[in-house]
């Protein structure tokens, strides 16, 4: 059943019934919110008891709830979250040192997550192995946000939607979130900063193209022809790769950023020197940059990593090209939040693991 009482979060601070009394209250509770990370509305101490009573009973305050946090050896931090739906999903806190996109970041980025679990069932990630359940309301989606920079202290100034789910299938509640994330009253975080993943929906990418926000897109390829992308990636028969390419130039046509083509190199599935040639073509005509990644273990799939030989091979083929190339060495890898490994199943394991060891 879902909750009974609207969530605060959900709602932007002209939709808040806050009953009478003086309009700037919006802006404290907003600042309350989004700038000073408050955990309670007991904590906001210049707004009136009495209305602080009165939000109490019409709204629920608190999106999710920190369940665990696992650290790599890389100092990724994993961190899993429970809804108040009882549902589970998690978002990854990615360190300073890492390369990102081919550009160097020496601050926090985190990986969020848009849906519990995933339709699209890509054959090579995790996250999809156990379907779909539902989709995050916007509040959920941001409160990852502020719940990770209250939590541990950090203050997050890139955001990737990578983690659980396909961001462009829950469109609507996700370009609500991108509001609540770059208005000023907001997190803050400019749209420059904020980069959005794909596995491929032509039609939501001309949608997105047609938004204001300078987002960056990143399209998770993974095949460079239609049947190498179909063999791993349903998704491709519903929209193939004339049709995708086609939606991707006109959002580079709009927007004139450099996007990303997110490339996993599965041994013997995509990693062909023929399937280089092809992708570095793909990528001159989108005028993008090509991050190649090492395909990440998942338990019960079949595929493995190439070679770190083919890997290179590869990589030369589209420099060679003329293509700006990086290899995405995993980081996280150890606590199964490198790309492609966050698992619905694992989730509720690791719940009610965390809830046994909390009560000892």
């Amino acid at each position: 059943m879902p909750p009974a009482r609207p969530l605060l979060l959900d709602l932007a601070p002209e939709e808040w019934d806050l009953g009478p009394g003086p309009d700037f209250r919006r802006k404290q509770l907003a600042d309350w919110l989004y700038q000073k990370r408050a955990a309670s509305l007991a904590e906001m101490t210049n707004l009136p008891a009495k209305l602080r009573e009165d939000m109490a009973s019409r709204y629920d305050f608190a999106a999710l709830k920190l369940v665990r946090v696992q650290g790599s050896e890389d100092t990724t931090r994993k961190l899993l979250w429970e809804l108040r739906t009882g549902d589970y999903i998690e978002s990854v806190l990615i360190p300073a040192s890492l390369d990102l996109f081919g550009e160097r970041s020496d601050r926090f980025t985190l990986c969020l997550s848009t849906q519990v679990g995933c339709a699209y069932g890509c054959r090579f990630c995790a996250s999809g192995l156990e379907g779909f359940k539902r989709n995050l309301t916007a509040g959920e989606i941001v409160a990852q946000i502020i719940e990770t920079e209250r939590t541990t202290g950090v203050r997050i100034n890139n955001l990737v939607f990578m983690g659980m789910g396909e961001p462009l299938a829950n469109y609507a509640n996700l370009l609500r979130a991108l509001r609540f994330i770059n208005e000023p009253w907001g997190v803050g975080i400019g749209a420059r900063h904020i980069t959005i993943s794909t596995s491929g929906l032509a039609p939501q990418i001309r949608e997105l193209a047609q938004q204001p926000l300078q987002i960056r897109l990143a399209l998770s390829l993974h095949g460079a022809t239609d049947a190498v992308r179909a063999q791993i990636m349903p998704v491709n028969r519903k929209y193939p790769l004339a049709e995708l390419l086609d939606a991707c130039a006109e959002y580079q046509d709009k927007k004139r950023k450099m996007m990303t083509l997110e490339y996993i190199l599965i041994e013997r599935v995509n990693d062909m020197p023929e399937q280089a040639v092809l992708l570095a073509r793909h990528a001159r005509r989108l005028n993008a940059k090509v991050n190649l990644i090492p395909y990440n273990t998942v338990e019960g799939l079949e595929w493995k990593r190439p070679s770190d030989q083919v890997i290179d091979d590869f990589a030369a083929i589209l420099k060679n090209a003329g293509v700006t190339a990086t290899v995405r060495r995993e980081k996280g890898h150890d606590i199964d939040a490198a790309c492609g490994q966050l698992r619905l199943k694992q989730l509720q394991a690791d719940a009610q693991q965390s809830s046994v060891e909390l009560r000892a």
